[in-house]
């Protein structure tokens, strides 16, 4: 545990930022853990959760100032991140998913459209990121939703599903087609939706394994029409603006996956030194020993490679695909094996309710799937070493 202190103490940031996020870590463990069980146990959405995040006005850290926000870092955003997943991993990935959709438009919105909804965003709204389909998941590519020009408009036919805050998003950044360019990847074009326009529909919401008050809806789109001025960038550009946020989000996934982690970790190690067996501690027993020691030392080298991925990403470096993908995979396997080992340590206490064991380990699934399933990304790390030919 010490080790994980120091590496926690040892993160760079100016003291402003180390006042967020002891306030962050607060709100995390007298509230937000507190009520996760609950949100589990339901499925409701946390609105208190929400609320409270926009009282710390936790939005405007990835706003411009220019735009009603207050710019802090990338590492503190991410530090954030795992704070509250470790407390209540819905709760983490709803507030991160603004995060994620935000980007696109903070990178490649107009002056007059960033206006219009980053200052919405720093106010606490919530939004939210249409991409996925039936047929298009890892293959984001394959989407089928068409944007077809109208006048003065754009009208949206289409599906979405697992989409995170679909149901609750005031703001939603949608992946489509433009008509007009045929139906291939150079089509992919991206335009904001607001919540209410007509011809939208909320066909159900899922009721899934984990992260279970996070809702994950599927969408309709029916002659949805919205202005021309809703589309980000050119018709076509969709892709390039795709790959160019995605090495933010690969990341933010990846400290989603850590909080996770670090929660069972530290319920693991409180429980095998004060469970007693055959007359000692668990904590005694090599095997034990050797297990807790496996897991402090993945958790810490795949920390450290967060923050280095971070610290790229802050310098403006755009070549990092294959750390990201290194990143999101190596955190996310890791929340897995140590969210189950969680559960096999506490025995049958840890496959009841009682403990949040068994929570951890359903939450710790979705983060080896979404973002690209880890297949994926070992494929894109293998590329990296095929010469061509």
């Amino acid at each position: 545990m010490k080790v994980l202190q120091r590496l926690d103490d040892g993160l760079a940031l100016p003291d402003h930022e180390r006042m967020l996020l002891a306030s962050v870590r607060r709100l995390a463990t007298d509230k937000i853990q507190a009520r996760a069980a609950r949100y589990d146990e339901s499925g409701e959405f946390p609105w208190e959760n929400v609320e409270d995040i926009n009282r710390l006005e936790l939005n405007k850290m990835f706003i411009p100032e220019r735009y009603g926000g207050a710019e802090l870092s990338y590492r503190v955003y991410l530090a954030c991140c795992r704070e509250l997943s470790a407390a209540c991993a819905a709760t983490g990935i709803i507030w991160a998913t603004n995060f994620h959709a935000a980007t696109p438009i903070i990178g490649f919105a107009t002056d007059a459209q960033k206006q219009r909804w980053l200052t919405r965003l720093a106010a606490g709204a919530l939004a939210a990121l249409a991409l996925t389909e039936p047929d298009a998941g890892s293959d984001a590519t394959a989407m089928t939703t068409t944007f077809r020009e109208d006048g003065d408009s754009i009208v949206i036919n289409g599906a979405k599903i697992f989409i995170t805050n679909g149901d609750v998003a005031d703001l939603l950044v949608v992946f489509g087609k433009w008509a007009e360019l045929g139906d291939g990847k150079n089509a992919i074009s991206i335009a904001i939706l607001e919540k209410g326009t007509p011809g939208f529909e909320v066909v159900r919401v899922e009721n899934k394994m984990g992260i279970r008050a996070s809702s994950t809806a599927a969408l309709a789109f029916d002659n949805c029409r919205i202005p021309r001025g809703h589309l980000l960038g050119a018709p076509g550009e969709g892709l390039r603006m795709l790959f160019g946020f995605l090495n933010k989000s690969r990341p933010s996934v990846a400290a989603h996956a850590l909080g996770i982690a670090r929660a069972a970790f530290e319920d693991s190690v409180a429980y095998v030194n004060q469970r007693s067996q055959f007359g000692r501690r668990i904590v005694e027993n090599q095997a034990i020993q050797f297990m807790l020691a496996d897991h402090a030392t993945d958790l810490a080298l795949c920390e450290r490679w967060l923050w280095h991925v971070a610290e790229r990403i802050e310098a403006g470096a755009t070549d990092i695909a294959a750390e990201a993908s290194m990143l999101k995979l190596r955190a996310s396997d890791i929340a897995m094996r140590i969210t189950t080992d969680a559960v096999q340590l506490m025995g049958g206490y840890g496959y009841t309710r009682d403990f949040r064991a068994e929570r951890l380990m359903r939450d710790a699934k979705i983060t080896q799937i979404w973002e690209g399933t880890n297949q994926i990304h070992r494929q894109a790390i293998a590329r990296e070493f095929l010469h061509k030919r």
